[in-house]
């Protein structure tokens, strides 16, 4: 069986990097499976390939922002938190397209598909499968919608796009559902809460939706606790660690994680004596540091293969995010043997079954989450237990071998 999958990115982004897990442990399994991007940066690597070609990509890129920025006032903040698939690649005549078996899509925004190009692929006669990695799918241009519920019906007045000429909302929802109705897509959801969030979608509550989580190398992560001095952490305290790409980005919920460090030094400071932070990730703002009310260490950005060790050198994985489809970190702590304290906004119940391997605070509230770190330090997991849940539910030959049966089911009923 042949699969293609395309993506805006090879390695760019969290889409780009699950994306090219499961192109390998598909190969693994016995398929012949490559990716294709707009965007690559691995060059050598036989298994992806270049759709289409940079200056044609960057124009449909420049020309996708520029219509956002009509509708939204040339607002900057809103500019990359919305897109249209207005504009793309032309993959309907790609070799390894026209030779697929099976399509697969993933992350296609930002100039590397459009909607119109995506049906061209269905009249080849292709199955098609579509990956979601946040909410887009579901909503008018959104990614997320946080606290707005406008796509259970009609996507209209988005605070995103501003009030410039056509609202770019409804209109784009109105061609998704139109796409949907015509094109028979098999969608696939990488969390259980994105699966529901998309059966109350007034425009995918009739689509085939199912749900197959992100494939993680667990195996690549040894879970042992490291009881060298890691610098400025102290040995005889318990670790809390929290990171992010950008650790300051709307999503992430720093402002949260500040509450939850001055509750704890105004209102536990038995339990501010316990514990010292542990945080990674680019900051743009580096003065919001200073307003953690606890001891902590900040290491600034750090590469992926140092991620096993920093986690290592913890106890606890910490993600105050506001919403998280499938949160990275969350699982890359707990296989490292970290317990995750966390919102419940998302598919952390995905990862975190409350009191037993990990702790589920209520949403924005900073005393819910000292209650997790306190119960975390009360309640050590076995990190050696921890690490297997993540293989047991996350591990590459899994979720290859239920893509497998997906594309198989796909194929014999085309």
């Amino acid at each position: 069986m042949k699969v293609v999958l395309i993506n805006h990115s090879d390695t760019q982004g969290g889409a780009a990097v699950v994306s090219l897990r499961l192109i390998r442990a598909l190969v693994e399994a016995g398929i012949d499976a490559r990716m294709l991007v707009t965007h690559p940066t691995l060059t050598d690597d036989p298994l992806v390939g270049e759709l289409g070609n940079p200056r044609a990509n960057k124009l449909r890129f420049i020309a996708e922002r520029l219509r956002i920025m009509m509708h939204n006032g040339a607002n900057r903040g809103t500019l990359f938190k919305i897109d249209t698939c207005q504009y793309g690649a032309n993959a309907a005549a790609h070799p390894w397209v026209k030779d697929a078996d099976v399509v697969v899509l993933a992350w296609v925004n930002q100039g590397t598909l459009s909607l119109k190009g995506i049906e061209q692929i269905h009249r080849l006669g292709k199955p098609i499968v579509w990956v979601m990695h946040d909410m887009w799918n579901c909503t008018g241009v959104c990614h997320h919608a946080f606290s707005c519920e406008g796509y259970k019906g009609t996507c209209q007045s988005c605070h995103l796009t501003g009030k410039n000429g056509t609202d770019l909302s409804i209109t784009t929802q109105r061609r998704k559902a139109s796409l949907y109705q015509r094109v028979p897509i098999h969608f696939v959801a990488v969390s259980h809460w994105l699966e529901g969030v998309c059966r109350q979608s007034a425009i995918m509550k009739d689509c085939d939706v199912r749900m197959i989580f992100n494939a993680f190398p667990a195996d690549d992560y040894q879970y042992g606790r490291l009881t060298e001095a890691y610098p400025g952490v102290p040995l005889d305290k318990t670790v809390i660690i929290m990171g992010a790409r950008r650790l300051d980005e709307d999503n992430k919920g720093f402002p949260e994680m500040l509450e939850t460090t001055q509750y704890i030094a105004a209102h536990r400071p038995e339990l501010a004596k316990k514990i010292h932070f542990l945080l990674y990730g680019d900051i743009k703002d580096a003065s919001l540091l200073e307003k953690i009310a606890v001891p902590y260490t900040y290491v600034g950005a750090v590469r992926a293969n140092q991620l096993n060790e920093l986690y290592r050198h913890s106890d606890i994985v910490l993600s105050t995010s506001l919403y998280e489809n499938l949160p990275g970190t969350l699982i890359e702590g707990q296989a490292s043997g970290c317990l995750p304290v966390t919102f419940g906004k998302g598919g952390q119940a995905d990862i975190v079954d409350h009191l037993k391997s990990g702790y589920i605070a209520d949403y924005k509230s900073a005393s819910s989450v000292a209650d997790g770190i306190e119960w975390a330090i009360a309640n050590p997991a076995d990190r050696a237990w921890l690490h297997h849940e993540v293989v047991r539910k996350f591990s590459a030959d899994v979720v290859a071998r239920q893509f497998i049966q997906l594309f198989d089911e796909i194929t014999q009923n085309q």
